[in-house]
This record gives C-alpha cells, sequence and structure tokens, in this order.
C-alpha cells in the first residue's frame, strides 16, 4: 500500500510524523523556515558526505557552520569551524548530525542548550532516546534523511532567490 506524502499513517500518535515517515509539510516547513545549519562532524575532506552537504546548503542560501572539535579555529569552505555549539555566536535554527547514532545525545543535550529547534540526524542515523529527549524539549526532530535529497525532492526555492 503507498501512503501520499502529505498524510501520517495512523499510529494513534498526534504528529506529523513516525520513525519511519515524515510527513512532505513537515520537512518543507522546517526546511523553509530554517536560515542557519549547524553541521556538527563537517569534514574538511570533499570525498566526505559531511562536506558535499555543507556545500551544497551553503550555495543553496542556509548560513552553514561547521562544528569539529578536531578542525576547530580552521575553516571549511570559508567558514570558520568551531568545537561545539555553545560556542556559536549566533542563534542556529538547526543541528545537522553527521555522526553514528551512539553519538547523538550529548550533541543533542548541547542543541537544547542553546534553543535549537530541530534536530536533523543524516542518512544512517537515528537515535530514539535522543530524538524522544529533544521532542521533549519542543525540538523538531528527523532522523535518516539528508537535506541535500529533500530539497530538490520538495521543490523547496533556493534561500538566494529570495533575496532582493
Amino acid at each position: 500500500m503507498t501512503m501520499p506524502h502529505d498524510t501520517i499513517r495512523d499510529t494513534g500518535v498526534d504528529r506529523d510524523h513516525d520513525r519511519d515517515f515524515y510527513a512532505d509539510g513537515f520537512l518543507r516547513g522546517i526546511l523553509e523556515e530554517t536560515q542557519v545549519i549547524a553541521i556538527v562532524g563537517a569534514s574538511a575532506n570533499p570525498a566526505r558526505p559531511s562536506f558535499e552537504v555543507m556545500r551544497f546548503l551553503k550555495d543553496f542560501g542556509y548560513n552553514v557552520i561547521p562544528v569539529n572539535p578536531g578542525h576547530a579555529g580552521k575553516e571549511i569552505l570559508g567558514e570558520t569551524v568551531y568545537a561545539t555549539l555553545a560556542e556559536i555566536p549566533i542563534p542556529i535554527d538547526m543541528v545537522d548530525i553527521f555522526r553514528a547514532s551512539d553519538a547523538v545525545e550529548p550533541i543533542v543535550d548541547q542543541a537544547i542548550a542553546v534553543n535549537v529547534r530541530t534536530i536533523w540526524m543524516q542518512l544512517g542515523v537515528v537515535n530514539e532516546a535522543a530524538a524522544e529527549k529533544a521532542e521533549a524539549s519542543g525540538c523538531k526532530v528527523v532522523m535518516n534523511r539528508c537535506p541535500k535529497i529533500e530539497i530538490p525532492r520538495l521543490g523547496i526555492a533556493s534561500k538566494l532567490e529570495n533575496e532582493v
């Protein structure tokens, strides 16, 4: 059975997603409202997915901030790398996590502490306990998805097109 993208199967849970499915409207809302994205696990290696996703998001018009303690103080794609979310000097809308699933919970704790609105875990990254903690604090959560895939699939306009 196929499901329309804008509906959620009846799980008895009152929200627009479950852990395997996210309504297009839920994802679109996050990606259209977001301006500042911290990439946790950012890499300076162009062969790494985090580098390619960071480049895509930056070229798309998001303010993208790399976070990686091993590269703190250096630059990736012309952006200063920070060791932690707390060191970033501006408000963060979304944290995009490129770390193993078992490393997510401390990142979520940092994100909650700095009032991030959305926790986005990349393809293959799923941590139910961290997701529940984030949602309980008021954060939106997406797991096992990639914004570089979702943005074109949803037909979201570039942030650069919205500039005057």
